[in-house]
């Protein structure tokens, strides 16, 4: 078997450097140097002294094919440790780097190999103690090396495990933050737009009357005046709410506006000089999340028509069916055309908010007037 192993991970084999490895192979070189001295010193009458120098260097070129080639290096070395003592310290360094760098189904053979060779070495080859001890000693030994060597594997390999975990963690946190980052943005410019705008243009519209309209008698100007005063203030309020959310959450928010408050949404809007007619059951239950998608529908449908389409008349229906509840504000009447200086987001932003909930929303000019409406389901 000469092909290269694949067991390796790859994500081990390259932090070992020659620099980490350096002590190991000069300890494992005088060993070697060592043991083939030993060897050709009490074995001189039964081999060359030339076969142990040999064997030693031979077994040390062998080592180096366990990173690539285990197998064909567990036989070299098993087959040298065979012939000479010189063999002993790199075969049993082999079976400890196998055991590092290989799975143990791949490294027990390095291991086998090697105590085969060791036990046909005792044989012609007197070890200097009982032949049952040393083999015993010889399988404790290649036994223990190959478990040190699975052992330090198996704790590369959850290290490197945990250190890509947390890299991936630490990455996944971050695009977790920014997308929540990003949701928060857009929830807050949305409220910003939903509660801001329509305060602002009642003023705008109020402020217009008080501008065009001299004829107005003291008592109309004081209410325009105190439509102004009051939009002026919830606007502040809204504005300071909004504050709030940047600074600390949205928990220390006061509650959200829902169906039951349409009726003064309507009656603020005819103050300021809007015709506005609402129609609704008479016991609209949903939960917050529903009544706060049906109260902005109604709110961007009236600030729509102020802005675009003033003096118009308009009509708000919110009807209950047995899937969820519908809104329709139809604007009639108003000045021609339907140019203005919005910008679109108030339409997306609640078509997000509606659609969130999974229903839908459609708004588009229909005979002389602009129609909105929306579908939002009640969970059961």
């Amino acid at each position: 078997m000469t092909t290269p192993s694949t067991d390796c991970p790859p994500g081990l084999a390259p932090r070992v450097s020659l620099a980490s490895v350096a002590p190991a192979l000069v300890g494992l070189a005088l060993l070697t140097g060592l043991a083939t001295w030993t060897a050709a010193t009490q074995g001189a009458s039964v081999v060359p002294v030339a076969v142990d120098v040999l064997v030693g260097v031979l077994a040390l070129g062998a080592l180096l094919l366990v990173r690539d080639r285990p197998l064909t290096a567990g036989l070299l070395l098993g087959a040298l440790a065979a012939v000479s003592p010189a063999a002993t310290p790199a075969a049993t360094a082999g079976t400890l780097a196998a055991g590092r760098l290989h799975p143990v189904r791949t490294a027990w053979p390095v291991a086998a190999a090697s105590i085969v060779g060791h036990a046909l070495q005792g044989l012609w080859r007197p070890p200097g103690m009982p032949y049952g001890w040393w083999l015993t000693c010889d399988v404790a030994v290649h036994a223990a090396l190959l478990g040190w060597g699975a052992y330090a594997r198996t704790r590369a390999e959850l290290v490197a495990a945990w250190r890509e975990r947390a890299v991936r963690a630490e990455r996944d946190q971050s695009r977790r933050v920014e997308e929540a980052r990003l949701a928060e943005r857009t929830r807050i410019a949305r409220e910003m737009h939903d509660t801001l705008a329509h305060r602002l243009s009642l003023l705008a519209t109020t402020a217009g009357a008080l501008e065009y309209r001299p004829d107005l008698t003291p008592e109309q100007v004081a209410q325009a005046a105190g439509v102004v005063r009051a939009s002026a203030g919830e606007a502040l309020v809204e504005l300071r709410e909004v504050i709030g959310v940047l600074r600390s959450g949205p928990d220390e928010l006061r509650p959200v506006p829902g169906v039951g408050d349409l009726a003064g949404l309507v009656e603020q809007s005819r103050q300021a000089g809007t015709d506005v007619s609402l129609s609704t059951p008479d016991d609209l239950d949903v939960p917050p999340a529903v009544g706060l998608a049906v109260y902005r529908a109604c709110q961007e449908g009236l600030t729509n028509a102020r802005r675009h389409a003033p003096g118009s008349r308009v009509r708000i229906d919110v009807t209950r069916s047995a899937d969820g509840v519908a809104v329709r504000v139809a604007d009639r009447g108003g000045v021609a055309g339907r140019a203005g200086d919005g910008s679109g987001t108030g339409l997306v932003g609640l078509a997000e908010r509606v659609e969130l909930l999974g229903g839908y929303l459609d708004a588009g000019p229909e005979g002389d007037g602009f129609v909105l409406t929306a579908s939002v389901p009640v969970p059961r």
